[in-house]
Protein backbone atom coordinates (compact mmCIF):
# COMPACT_ATOMS: atom_id res chain seq x y z
CA UNK A 1 0.00 0.00 0.00
CA UNK A 2 1.42 3.22 -1.24
CA UNK A 3 1.92 6.03 1.88
CA UNK A 4 -0.73 8.76 2.14
CA UNK A 5 0.04 11.97 0.55
CA UNK A 6 1.07 15.05 2.96
CA UNK A 7 -0.12 18.05 2.61
CA UNK A 8 2.17 21.28 2.07
CA UNK A 9 1.06 24.61 4.12
CA UNK A 10 3.27 27.58 2.22
CA UNK A 11 3.39 30.82 4.42
CA UNK A 12 3.88 33.21 1.80
CA UNK A 13 3.43 36.79 0.85
CA UNK A 14 6.86 37.68 1.58
CA UNK A 15 7.17 38.71 -1.09
CA UNK A 16 4.23 37.37 -3.66
CA UNK A 17 6.40 36.68 -6.42
CA UNK A 18 8.86 34.74 -4.46
CA UNK A 19 5.49 32.38 -3.11
CA UNK A 20 4.48 32.08 -6.99
CA UNK A 21 8.20 31.29 -7.64
CA UNK A 22 8.04 28.56 -5.11
CA UNK A 23 4.70 26.78 -5.88
CA UNK A 24 5.69 26.62 -9.33
CA UNK A 25 8.96 25.34 -8.57
CA UNK A 26 6.90 22.65 -6.43
CA UNK A 27 4.66 21.62 -9.31
CA UNK A 28 8.13 20.88 -11.67
CA UNK A 29 9.64 18.76 -8.82
CA UNK A 30 6.51 16.60 -8.60
CA UNK A 31 6.65 13.19 -10.61
CA UNK A 32 2.98 13.82 -11.88
CA UNK A 33 1.47 12.47 -14.90
CA UNK A 34 -2.06 13.92 -14.34
CA UNK A 35 -3.94 16.73 -12.18
CA UNK A 36 -4.65 13.89 -9.53
CA UNK A 37 -1.16 13.27 -8.89
CA UNK A 38 -0.20 16.62 -7.81
CA UNK A 39 0.24 17.24 -4.29
CA UNK A 40 -2.54 19.16 -2.20
CA UNK A 41 -0.85 22.55 -1.28
CA UNK A 42 -2.41 25.14 1.02
CA UNK A 43 -1.22 28.74 0.42
CA UNK A 44 -1.63 32.33 2.54
CA UNK A 45 -0.20 34.26 0.56
CA UNK A 46 -0.03 37.52 3.51
CA UNK A 47 1.56 40.68 2.07
CA UNK A 48 0.80 42.46 5.61
CA UNK A 49 3.16 40.36 7.50
CA UNK A 50 5.68 43.08 8.27
CA UNK A 51 9.48 43.66 6.39
CA UNK A 52 11.70 41.29 8.39
CA UNK A 53 14.82 42.77 7.28
CA UNK A 54 12.97 45.90 8.55
CA UNK A 55 12.48 44.50 11.69
CA UNK A 56 16.06 43.16 12.19
CA UNK A 57 17.42 46.37 11.75
CA UNK A 58 14.94 48.00 14.11
CA UNK A 59 13.42 50.21 11.55
CA UNK A 60 10.03 48.13 11.55
CA UNK A 61 7.36 46.12 13.37
CA UNK A 62 8.19 42.43 14.31
CA UNK A 63 6.49 40.12 12.28
CA UNK A 64 6.05 37.39 14.72
CA UNK A 65 2.80 37.79 15.70
CA UNK A 66 1.05 37.90 12.07
CA UNK A 67 3.57 34.70 11.02
CA UNK A 68 2.17 32.92 14.19
CA UNK A 69 -1.41 33.65 12.70
CA UNK A 70 -0.57 32.76 9.49
CA UNK A 71 0.83 29.76 10.24
CA UNK A 72 -1.77 28.41 12.42
CA UNK A 73 -4.44 29.16 9.80
CA UNK A 74 -2.66 26.57 7.58
CA UNK A 75 -2.47 24.05 10.22
CA UNK A 76 -6.66 24.82 10.70
CA UNK A 77 -6.76 24.13 6.84
CA UNK A 78 -4.99 20.99 6.73
CA UNK A 79 -1.60 21.47 6.02
CA UNK A 80 0.77 18.90 7.46
CA UNK A 81 4.45 20.53 7.71
CA UNK A 82 5.01 24.37 6.62
CA UNK A 83 7.16 25.83 4.30
CA UNK A 84 8.20 29.54 4.26
CA UNK A 85 9.47 31.31 1.23
CA UNK A 86 11.36 33.74 2.70
CA UNK A 87 14.86 33.49 3.91
CA UNK A 88 15.01 35.81 6.82
CA UNK A 89 11.69 35.03 7.90
CA UNK A 90 13.37 31.73 9.46
CA UNK A 91 14.60 33.91 12.24
CA UNK A 92 11.23 34.90 13.18
CA UNK A 93 9.82 31.40 12.84
CA UNK A 94 12.55 29.18 14.08
CA UNK A 95 10.91 30.06 17.86
CA UNK A 96 7.76 29.50 16.91
CA UNK A 97 8.15 25.92 16.37
CA UNK A 98 7.40 24.65 19.37
CA UNK A 99 4.13 26.05 19.30
CA UNK A 100 2.96 24.32 16.28
CA UNK A 101 1.45 20.88 16.23
CA UNK A 102 3.58 20.33 12.54
CA UNK A 103 6.55 20.23 11.19
CA UNK A 104 8.12 23.49 9.54
CA UNK A 105 10.74 22.14 6.77
CA UNK A 106 14.11 24.66 7.06
CA UNK A 107 14.70 26.30 4.25
CA UNK A 108 18.25 26.78 5.46
CA UNK A 109 18.87 23.57 6.65
CA UNK A 110 17.97 21.96 3.74
CA UNK A 111 20.17 24.23 1.62
CA UNK A 112 23.06 23.25 4.42
CA UNK A 113 22.04 19.31 3.38
CA UNK A 114 22.30 19.54 -0.15
CA UNK A 115 25.85 21.63 -0.61
CA UNK A 116 27.20 18.87 1.96
CA UNK A 117 25.81 15.97 -0.51
CA UNK A 118 26.65 17.93 -3.99
CA UNK A 119 29.77 19.76 -3.19
CA UNK A 120 31.55 17.80 -0.68
CA UNK A 121 34.75 19.47 -1.39
CA UNK A 122 33.33 22.91 -1.07
CA UNK A 123 34.92 24.95 1.94
CA UNK A 124 33.52 28.62 1.01
CA UNK A 125 30.12 29.72 0.08
CA UNK A 126 29.10 32.75 -1.10
CA UNK A 127 26.04 34.45 0.51
CA UNK A 128 23.93 37.16 -1.52
CA UNK A 129 20.88 37.99 0.98
CA UNK A 130 19.90 40.72 2.24
CA UNK A 131 21.22 42.48 5.38
CA UNK A 132 18.77 41.33 7.96
CA UNK A 133 19.65 37.33 7.02
CA UNK A 134 23.71 38.14 7.16
CA UNK A 135 23.00 39.97 10.49
CA UNK A 136 21.05 37.57 11.94
CA UNK A 137 23.24 34.71 10.96
CA UNK A 138 20.95 32.97 9.47
CA UNK A 139 22.93 30.95 7.22
CA UNK A 140 26.35 31.74 8.69
CA UNK A 141 25.21 29.88 12.04
CA UNK A 142 24.06 26.66 10.18
CA UNK A 143 26.91 26.07 8.03
CA UNK A 144 29.44 26.55 10.44
CA UNK A 145 28.13 24.00 12.11
CA UNK A 146 28.89 21.93 8.96
CA UNK A 147 32.62 23.11 8.87
CA UNK A 148 32.01 25.60 5.80
CA UNK A 149 32.57 29.59 5.96
CA UNK A 150 30.27 32.44 4.50
CA UNK A 151 31.39 34.89 3.04
CA UNK A 152 29.69 38.32 1.96
CA UNK A 153 30.58 41.74 0.75
CA UNK A 154 31.42 44.47 2.53
CA UNK A 155 28.70 46.86 3.84
CA UNK A 156 29.28 49.19 1.43
CA UNK A 157 29.02 47.13 -1.59
CA UNK A 158 25.86 44.84 -0.02
CA UNK A 159 23.60 48.01 0.52
CA UNK A 160 24.21 49.20 -3.06
CA UNK A 161 24.20 46.03 -5.23
CA UNK A 162 22.14 44.05 -2.90
CA UNK A 163 19.76 45.68 -1.59
CA UNK A 164 19.48 48.05 -4.00
CA UNK A 165 18.51 45.07 -6.37
CA UNK A 166 15.69 43.36 -4.05
CA UNK A 167 14.20 46.96 -2.12
CA UNK A 168 15.25 49.73 -4.83
CA UNK A 169 12.97 52.35 -6.46
CA UNK A 170 13.31 49.60 -9.34
CA UNK A 171 13.86 46.78 -7.68
CA UNK A 172 12.73 43.05 -7.58
CA UNK A 173 9.75 43.85 -5.05
CA UNK A 174 8.86 46.71 -7.18
CA UNK A 175 8.55 44.03 -10.09
CA UNK A 176 11.95 44.67 -12.00
CA UNK A 177 14.31 42.30 -12.93
CA UNK A 178 16.99 43.37 -15.99
CA UNK A 179 18.88 46.78 -13.71
CA UNK A 180 18.48 44.41 -10.59
CA UNK A 181 20.04 41.60 -12.57
CA UNK A 182 23.36 43.75 -13.51
CA UNK A 183 24.08 44.66 -9.65
CA UNK A 184 23.13 41.20 -8.96
CA UNK A 185 26.12 39.69 -11.50
CA UNK A 186 28.48 42.18 -10.00
CA UNK A 187 27.87 40.92 -6.80
CA UNK A 188 28.48 37.23 -7.86
CA UNK A 189 31.64 38.29 -9.47
CA UNK A 190 32.77 40.05 -6.23
CA UNK A 191 32.28 36.80 -4.07
CA UNK A 192 33.98 34.64 -6.48
CA UNK A 193 37.28 37.02 -6.74
CA UNK A 194 37.09 36.56 -2.73
CA UNK A 195 37.03 32.78 -2.83
CA UNK A 196 33.51 31.70 -3.18
CA UNK A 197 32.93 27.91 -4.53
CA UNK A 198 29.50 28.04 -4.74
CA UNK A 199 27.19 31.38 -4.64
CA UNK A 200 23.46 30.88 -2.49
CA UNK A 201 21.10 32.95 -3.70
CA UNK A 202 19.42 33.39 -0.34
CA UNK A 203 16.72 36.09 -0.87
CA UNK A 204 13.76 34.01 -2.78
CA UNK A 205 13.63 37.35 -4.74
CA UNK A 206 16.88 36.78 -6.24
CA UNK A 207 16.48 33.49 -8.60
CA UNK A 208 14.01 35.69 -10.18
CA UNK A 209 16.63 38.11 -11.81
CA UNK A 210 19.96 36.07 -11.35
CA UNK A 211 20.08 32.52 -14.09
CA UNK A 212 22.51 29.72 -13.73
CA UNK A 213 25.05 31.06 -16.28
CA UNK A 214 25.77 34.58 -14.58
CA UNK A 215 28.41 32.81 -12.13
CA UNK A 216 31.30 30.64 -13.23
CA UNK A 217 30.26 28.93 -9.78
CA UNK A 218 27.63 26.97 -9.13
CA UNK A 219 24.73 29.37 -8.64
CA UNK A 220 22.54 27.45 -6.03
CA UNK A 221 18.68 28.71 -5.50
CA UNK A 222 17.53 28.01 -2.02
CA UNK A 223 13.93 28.35 -3.68
CA UNK A 224 14.52 24.93 -5.77
CA UNK A 225 16.25 23.13 -2.74
CA UNK A 226 13.19 23.86 -0.17
CA UNK A 227 11.14 22.74 -3.36
CA UNK A 228 12.43 19.55 -4.04
CA UNK A 229 12.56 18.54 0.18
CA UNK A 230 8.87 19.65 0.17
CA UNK A 231 8.18 17.17 -2.50
CA UNK A 232 10.39 14.62 -0.77
CA UNK A 233 8.89 14.86 2.47
CA UNK A 234 5.31 15.10 0.86
CA UNK A 235 5.56 11.99 -1.21
CA UNK A 236 6.42 9.89 2.11
CA UNK A 237 10.18 10.81 2.26
CA UNK A 238 12.23 12.00 5.17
Amino acid sequence: MSRKQLTIGILGGMGPMATADLFQKIINHTPAKCDQEHLRILIDNNPQIPDRTAALTGKGPNPTQELHKTAEGLIRSGADFIIVPCNTAHYFVHPLVKEFHVPVLSMIKSTADYVCENYPEVKKVGLLATSGTIGAGVYSEVFHEIGLDVITLCPEMQEELVMGAIYGLEGIKAGYIKGPRKKLIKAAKMLEKEGAEVLLMACTEIPLALRPDDADVPLLDPTDILAQAAVKKALGGC
